[in-house]
Protein backbone atom coordinates (compact mmCIF):
# COMPACT_ATOMS: atom_id res chain seq x y z
CA UNK A 1 0.00 0.00 0.00
CA UNK A 2 1.34 3.29 -0.80
CA UNK A 3 0.93 6.50 1.27
CA UNK A 4 -1.25 8.04 -0.72
CA UNK A 5 -3.55 4.64 -0.86
CA UNK A 6 -3.23 5.03 2.98
CA UNK A 7 -4.43 8.52 3.03
CA UNK A 8 -7.03 7.96 0.61
CA UNK A 9 -8.60 4.75 2.77
CA UNK A 10 -8.40 6.62 5.35
CA UNK A 11 -10.28 9.51 4.20
CA UNK A 12 -12.82 7.38 2.35
CA UNK A 13 -14.53 6.92 5.96
CA UNK A 14 -17.73 8.52 6.70
CA UNK A 15 -16.70 12.21 8.53
CA UNK A 16 -13.46 11.20 8.43
CA UNK A 17 -10.46 14.04 8.28
CA UNK A 18 -7.13 15.01 8.23
CA UNK A 19 -5.57 17.02 10.50
CA UNK A 20 -1.80 17.62 11.74
CA UNK A 21 -2.10 18.88 15.12
CA UNK A 22 1.47 17.61 16.03
CA UNK A 23 3.94 18.78 13.17
CA UNK A 24 3.38 18.69 9.51
CA UNK A 25 4.67 15.53 8.87
CA UNK A 26 2.00 13.45 10.65
CA UNK A 27 -1.34 12.75 9.67
CA UNK A 28 -3.59 12.26 12.21
CA UNK A 29 -7.46 10.73 11.00
CA UNK A 30 -10.45 11.78 12.85
CA UNK A 31 -13.64 11.08 13.56
CA UNK A 32 -16.26 13.48 15.10
CA UNK A 33 -12.31 14.88 16.90
CA UNK A 34 -11.27 10.98 17.48
CA UNK A 35 -8.12 9.84 16.54
CA UNK A 36 -8.32 6.47 14.48
CA UNK A 37 -5.05 6.50 12.70
CA UNK A 38 -1.73 8.19 13.04
CA UNK A 39 1.04 7.86 10.76
CA UNK A 40 3.70 9.67 8.89
CA UNK A 41 3.19 9.40 4.98
CA UNK A 42 7.07 10.35 4.07
CA UNK A 43 8.76 7.37 6.55
CA UNK A 44 10.19 4.80 5.49
CA UNK A 45 9.15 2.11 6.34
CA UNK A 46 5.58 3.53 6.47
CA UNK A 47 3.54 2.43 9.39
CA UNK A 48 0.24 3.53 11.22
CA UNK A 49 -0.57 3.81 14.75
CA UNK A 50 -4.25 1.90 14.90
CA UNK A 51 -6.78 0.94 17.58
CA UNK A 52 -7.41 -2.37 18.15
CA UNK A 53 -9.66 -4.95 20.52
CA UNK A 54 -6.86 -5.85 22.91
CA UNK A 55 -7.24 -9.49 22.04
CA UNK A 56 -7.40 -9.21 18.52
CA UNK A 57 -4.12 -6.72 19.18
CA UNK A 58 -1.98 -9.56 20.95
CA UNK A 59 -3.04 -12.16 18.16
CA UNK A 60 -1.96 -9.84 15.43
CA UNK A 61 1.15 -9.13 16.80
CA UNK A 62 2.03 -13.00 17.34
CA UNK A 63 1.44 -13.73 13.43
CA UNK A 64 3.07 -10.52 12.14
CA UNK A 65 5.42 -10.27 13.81
CA UNK A 66 8.23 -7.06 13.77
CA UNK A 67 5.58 -6.12 11.03
CA UNK A 68 2.73 -5.13 13.89
CA UNK A 69 3.91 -4.41 17.07
CA UNK A 70 2.69 -2.64 19.95
CA UNK A 71 1.60 0.97 19.58
CA UNK A 72 4.75 3.42 19.09
CA UNK A 73 3.94 6.25 21.61
CA UNK A 74 -0.04 5.43 22.18
CA UNK A 75 -1.30 2.92 25.02
CA UNK A 76 -0.16 -0.77 23.84
CA UNK A 77 -3.17 -2.42 25.38
CA UNK A 78 -5.51 -0.96 22.97
CA UNK A 79 -2.75 0.15 19.94
CA UNK A 80 -0.84 -1.42 17.45
CA UNK A 81 1.43 0.09 14.65
CA UNK A 82 1.27 -1.96 11.82
CA UNK A 83 3.74 -1.61 8.90
CA UNK A 84 2.09 -1.17 5.65
CA UNK A 85 5.10 -1.28 3.29
CA UNK A 86 3.93 -4.28 1.38
CA UNK A 87 4.39 -7.59 3.47
CA UNK A 88 1.53 -7.60 4.99
CA UNK A 89 -1.50 -7.86 2.45
CA UNK A 90 -3.37 -4.86 1.17
CA UNK A 91 -6.91 -6.64 2.41
CA UNK A 92 -5.39 -7.20 6.13
CA UNK A 93 -4.44 -3.34 6.12
CA UNK A 94 -7.66 -2.02 4.71
CA UNK A 95 -9.27 -4.32 7.39
CA UNK A 96 -7.59 -2.92 10.40
CA UNK A 97 -8.01 0.47 9.44
CA UNK A 98 -11.49 0.06 9.40
CA UNK A 99 -11.90 -2.21 12.53
CA UNK A 100 -9.54 1.13 14.21
CA UNK A 101 -12.38 3.60 12.52
CA UNK A 102 -15.04 1.31 13.73
CA UNK A 103 -14.30 1.27 17.23
CA UNK A 104 -13.48 4.80 17.64
CA UNK A 105 -17.51 5.20 16.33
CA UNK A 106 -18.41 2.57 18.55
CA UNK A 107 -17.06 4.59 21.58
CA UNK A 108 -18.48 8.37 20.64
CA UNK A 109 -21.90 9.53 22.39
CA UNK A 110 -24.87 8.22 20.88
CA UNK A 111 -26.17 11.39 19.46
CA UNK A 112 -22.66 11.81 17.66
CA UNK A 113 -22.96 7.77 16.35
CA UNK A 114 -26.90 8.50 14.67
CA UNK A 115 -25.60 12.04 13.23
CA UNK A 116 -22.60 9.75 11.68
CA UNK A 117 -25.36 7.33 10.07
CA UNK A 118 -27.20 10.08 8.34
CA UNK A 119 -26.71 10.75 4.65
Amino acid sequence: MTPQELRALCLSFNAAVEDFPFNPETSVFKVMGKLFALTALDARPLTVNLKCDPEDAARLRGEHPGLVVPGWHMNKRHWNTVTVDGELPDRLVRELVEDSYDLVVAGLPRAERLRLDRP
